[in-house]
């Protein structure tokens, strides 16, 4: 199969005492888009943190493309090609679509690149360019963490509850641009509480619980074996 873009071997990680991740292994294939599915509290999101180097872990190891970027910090591994669209929109209200967009070109991404892939992605933010990001919808928001996202030229992208909060149908259009976005090539860790429509796009699939993994698989088999319960009432 190759050298998987991701590989978590063995992960704990925990809050003071109490331990979070438990033993997790996962696998990213390259140009792959791994669904990783479970109820809230299963430590799914902790798992980002672990792996984006915003929180350390306690024992086991991730590797990047086989190497190990264990205690790595989060703008190293941006450097290595490491993305993550975090929970919640993440954008600043107070400044306009361009301007949100624009903040990526201090990170060394040309203006006129940042603006091209943004627009081509999601033309709806050219229609909102010159609007205040605190009025766009929810949806809205969300493709503008998607776009600066994109504009660093990603290998590897980590998407935290994507859905949350927005109604079913703008889920759909979003995750119909995840799937443009693996077709170009990116690799995506897509993490989600609710199941039916991270299946549709997904490669593979795992199901998270209690900090461990209980099963992987084809996305058709978990859809199969899960329950409503463990897919948060959402399949």
């Amino acid at each position: 199969m190759g050298v998987p873009i991701l590989e978590v071997i063995d992960l704990h990680a925990a809050y003071g005492r109490i331990e979070v991740l438990r033993g997790v292994d996962l696998r990213v294939p390259r140009g792959a888009v791994v669904a990783l599915l479970g109820p809230n509290g299963a430590g799914k999101s902790t798992l980002l943190k672990v792996i984006s180097g915003q929180m350390e872990q306690t024992s086991g190891d991730v590797h990047m493309a086989g190497v190990s970027v264990r205690g790595g910090q989060p703008e190293e591994l941006a450097r290595l090609g490491l993305t993550t669209v975090p929970e919640g929109r993440s954008v600043f209200p107070n400044l306009s679509v361009r301007e949100n967009l624009l903040l990526m070109s201090y990170a060394g991404v040309p203006a006129a690149q940042v603006l091209e892939t943004s627009y081509a992605y999601f033309p709806r933010l050219y229609e909102r360019r010159d609007q205040l990001a605190g009025t766009l919808s929810g949806g809205e928001q969300q493709m503008v963490a998607l776009a600066r996202a994109l504009t660093s030229d990603p290998a590897l992208l980590l998407l935290d509850e994507l859905s949350m909060g927005l109604a079913p149908l703008i889920v759909d259009d979003l995750y119909d641009t995840v799937a443009e976005i693996a077709r170009s090539g990116v690799s995506i860790l897509v993490v989600e509480q609710f199941a039916r429509t991270a299946l549709r796009i997904a490669d593979h699939a795992a199901v998270m619980t209690g900090g461990r993994i209980v099963a992987s698989g084809e996305p058709e088999e978990i859809r199969e074996i899960m329950t409503d319960v463990m897919l948060g009432g959402a399949a």
